[in-house]
């Protein structure tokens, strides 16, 4: 008999911040999504709040893909000491910063404690984010928005926590 697993939210939550590629809007960067079956079964049981933190910034779809730069990570952008940067070398970290404030102002406004998030995302990533070099290379640390969620006392669990088959990688 095999055991039922014990959910990561916790019972009595009523909204959960989901990063919107994960129930199926067309906003990554490559003009798709990223539908998670098992996180898109989360609307049966939690209200929903789909948000994209770079199109709330008015980025486009699609868009030039960008990962944060020197090593950082979304905490270091937020204190100034990295940049998020696309593949053509603009620099585009105020868009991510002002996406970020937009994603937790929504957070905050519906009383949201939790959020899934979209793993390796100069935005959205959980954990791991792409290193900065284009060469899709994974490093430790959150994306912008995580972590300003983090930081304003959200809890954050990766769309990888869900998953059947966890891998590093999208």
């Amino acid at each position: 008999m095999s055991k039922k697993r014990r959910s990561l939210i916790p019972p009595g939550t009523d909204t959960i911040l989901v990063s919107s590629c994960l129930v199926g809007e067309k906003c990554c960067y490559d003009g798709e999504s990223r539908l998670d079956n098992t996180i898109q079964k989360f609307s049966r049981k939690y209200r929903i709040i789909a948000v994209c933190p770079e199109v709330l910034a008015g980025l486009g779809v699609p868009r030039i893909t960008s990962e944060v730069a020197f090593g950082g990570d979304g905490s270091a952008v937020l204190n100034g000491r990295s940049k998020v940067l696309n593949s053509k070398g603009a620099d585009i970290t105020g868009v991510f910063i002002e996406g970020a404030e937009e994603a937790l102002k929504i957070a905050k406004n519906n009383n949201v404690k939790y959020a899934i998030m979209k793993s390796n995302s100069p935005s959205c990533g959980v954990g791991w984010i792409y290193d900065g070099s284009f060469s899709g290379k994974l490093k430790r640390g959150d994306g912008v928005t995580v972590a300003l969620l983090k930081g304003n006392g959200i809890e954050v669990f990766s769309d990888k926590d869900f998953s059947h088959n966890k891998r590093r990688g999208d």
